[in-house]
């Protein structure tokens, strides 16, 4: 059964950094394109990073562009999630997804999905 598995979540003051992780198991992330997303309460899930299955190719929100680095261990079969300068309002669930083959930043295109790990910006 394919299952995706966050870590790395807890509580961090604002300009600090946190790294997450998404690990994989029931099925191989070698085709793959892998997505975090985030979701405050009562609001929706928003698309924060991507990155492709073939080439390693990666695009983000403009929330975290340049703060925020998605990457990838195939041979740990595990993607990660670099957070630094953590504002406020970086202060969300947030969950790893895959879909087969390209990449995309649109949630219903993502059959796989984590469930979730906490993350709390606050001084």
């Amino acid at each position: 059964q394919e299952q995706l598995v966050e870590s790395g979540g807890g509580l961090v003051q604002p300009g600090g950094s946190l790294r997450l992780s998404c690990a994989a198991s029931g099925f191989t992330l070698d085709y793959y394109s892998m997505g975090w997303f985030r979701q405050v309460p009562g609001k929706e899930r928003n698309f924060v990073a991507a990155i492709d299955w073939n080439n390693d190719n990666t695009f983000y929100a403009d929330s975290v562009r340049g703060r925020f680095t998605i990457s990838r261990d195939n041979a740990k079969n595990t993607v990660y999630l670099q957070m630094n300068s953590l504002k406020p309002e970086d202060t969300a669930v947030y969950y790893c997804a895959a879909k087969i083959h390209g990449m995309s930043g649109r949630l219903n295109d993502y059959p796989y999905w984590g469930q979730g790990t906490q993350v709390t910006v606050s001084s």
